[in-house]
């Protein structure tokens, strides 16, 4: 399988998290498939980073499509964002949750307080350390470089849910989560949705 190019991310960021989910993400021997987005639409969306323009921290979402974007939260999570829209023009998909896939041994090393492999990789912060990623991979390639998103040859078909983003307080109602319909592997609150 190639990487996505980055064709696939320079688009508008709402296709990209409608379209992410059943994509595989892969970061060393590890690698699930995406069942759970949220965009992030820069400028003017209160909940992005990207809200009130670029600053150091928030530099390479105004960067090239195609990148990583991992920010440190609650001092304990990191979280991959992928960016989207054309350089110069915020945007972002936060990943929230992934199907395991490879190198489920290793994950479990990296989340033992996991139950079930539906635990694994079921929330954003969850997932960066199932996958090994971290602050270093900020500013990742991810089209050549060492965390990729491939589409499978045979992707399964499903369905994509709708529904606000989780856990923001400003433009919460905004219906930019995209899920799998029926995944056992979504993050909290993953029965709520809105179908477009």
């Amino acid at each position: 399988m190639k990487p996505l190019p980055r064709s696939f991310y320079a688009r508008p960021t709402v296709e990209v998290a409608r379209d992410l989910p059943g994509k595989i993400i892969a970061h060393g021997r590890c690698s699930g498939r995406i069942v759970e987005t949220e965009a992030y639409l820069g400028i003017g969306d209160l909940a992005a980073h990207s809200a009130h323009g670029p600053t150091h921290r928030n530099r390479v979402i105004f960067g090239p499509p195609g990148h990583a974007y991992v920010y440190f939260i609650y001092g304990m999570y990191e979280c991959l964002n992928l960016i989207a829209e054309p350089a110069g023009v915020a945007g972002c998909v936060l990943i929230r949750a992934l199907e395991p896939l490879e190198g489920i041994a290793q994950m479990r090393r990296r989340r033992p307080t996991a139950r079930r492999d539906e635990d694994l990789a079921n929330g954003p912060g969850k997932l960066t350390r199932a996958l090994g990623i971290g602050l270093k991979h900020n500013g990742a390639d991810v089209t050549c470089g060492p965390i990729q998103v491939f589409a499978e040859e045979n992707q399964p078909v499903f369905e994509i849910g709708v529904s606000p983003r989780i856990g923001i307080t400003k433009s919460a109602d905004l219906p930019l989560r995209f899920f799998i319909k029926g995944s056992r592997f979504v993050s909290r609150g993953g029965g709520s949705s809105r179908q477009r």
